[in-house]
């Protein structure tokens, strides 16, 4: 078994003397990890770092086999995103969700390409505009994974103006008018996750999707498979509340 496919790096960690398993999210073969020979040597370690675009080659002789990987760096992104404490903490969020949620071997191209807007966002190290994608990127992930929020509607009434809430249970919008006295139990729906809203977006309103697209991937993708929220997905919140 054989293939080659553009990566990201989530994790690497020490296989014996000198190798290292690597965890990846590729484009076409989802989240796949493989061993790399000589992945703990000076020369090959730093093009394995978190949030690094790799191109990489897999092989094996069984296709449920671990197999390994050989890597050439494509994008170096590693040393900048680990120079700002709020460009890591997103990098550690992004690939602790990825880690947890996405299904191994499984292919989803549009979270990859999310991921990778998102991180060369990161990159230019400015909260405002970031911060916001990842909301986003964690929305698309949902849909991905055949849970995505249904924001085009009010549940209730079938309105498509005055949508400021979500559903905790259906992930569907509520207008102002049909949320009544049971808005204190909505989430409340920031205006950039719809699609024609622009305007950029307060700390108030990324602290609420992070609150909206937290509480799904935890009670629709994670606890069905005995997981809590990553701790570094939890540590994001306080990038948005102590700026």
């Amino acid at each position: 078994m054989e293939w080659s496919d553009d990566a990201i790096v989530l994790s690497s960690r020490a296989h014996g003397e000198t190798g290292a398993i690597l965890e990846l999210l590729t484009r076409d073969h989802g989240r796949h990890a493989g061993l790399v020979r000589g992945g703990a040597s000076r020369r090959i370690k730093p093009s394995l770092q978190p949030g690094n675009g790799v191109h990489v080659q897999w092989r094996a002789r069984l296709e449920e086999q671990l197999g390994s990987f050989t890597c050439e760096l494509a994008r170096a992104r590693a040393g900048e995103l680990m120079d700002s404490r709020d460009a890591l903490a997103g990098l550690n969020a992004f690939t602790a969700v990825t880690a947890a949620a996405m299904p191994e071997r499984e292919a989803h191209a549009a979270v990859f390409a999310g991921g990778e807007i998102l991180l060369e966002a990161m990159m230019a190290d400015d909260t405002a505009h970031w911060l916001p994608l990842y909301v986003r990127w964690e929305a698309g992930l949902l849909e991905a994974l055949g849970f995505g929020l249904d924001l085009s509607e009010c549940a209730a009434t079938g309105a498509k103006d005055d949508l400021i809430y979500v559903s905790p249970k259906t992930g569907r919008a509520v207008s102002r008018d049909a949320a009544g006295i049971y808005a204190h139990r909505l989430f409340r729906l920031p205006g950039f996750l719809l699609a024609n809203d622009s305007e950029e977006a307060h700390a108030d309103e990324v602290a609420a999707g992070l609150a909206l697209t937290g509480h799904f991937l935890l009670e629709r993708v994670l606890r069905p498979h005995g997981k809590e929220m990553p701790p570094a997905r939890l540590r994001l919140d306080a990038i948005v509340l102590s700026p």
